[in-house]
């Protein structure tokens, strides 16, 4: 059956961006390994070595992945899109959303998220997004009580 693996993320500092998505959105390491190969023919890197980190929950293999990638050579820089533009939207994920934005705040790292409560069956199901370090908009979902 079809379904996706992982989604990746250029990132500009790996340290800042494991802060992020580690300790503040809770994901786990699961793999950290650099590797050689045509990266250059296959993505129009500037070389042929790349860094990927992948993070999810290892008790959950088939939730998905976010994979931080950082090229040797470094990559071309830019910068998040306002308002939403074609192409790539965001990274939605569910989790506790007061505890994630209490950890980023801790962090140093919440910026000004924005909030909503939508409603459902029983409570409304919380929703906010915020940004990671290289400016991609993070959904972050509660899941509603039962």
């Amino acid at each position: 059956m079809t379904h996706v693996h992982h989604s990746a993320i250029v990132v500009h500092d790996v340290e800042a961006s494991l802060r992020f998505w580690r300790d503040g959105i809770g994901l786990e390491v699961v793999m950290d390994h650099t590797f050689d190969g045509a990266w250059r023919d296959l993505f129009a890197a500037r070389s042929d070595r790349l860094r990927s980190v992948f993070l999810g929950d290892p008790a959950r293999p088939d939730a998905g992945i976010v994979e931080l990638v950082v090229f040797g050579g470094g990559a071309e820089q830019s910068g998040p899109a306002h308002p939403p533009a074609e192409g790539f939207f965001l990274l939605s994920l569910f989790v506790d959303v007061d505890a994630v934005l209490d950890r980023l705040r801790t962090l140093g790292l919440d910026g000004e998220p924005r909030r909503i409560s939508v409603p459902s069956p029983g409570d409304p199901v919380q929703m906010a997004t915020v940004r990671d370090p290289d400016g991609v908009l993070v959904e972050l979902i509660g899941l509603p009580s039962s």
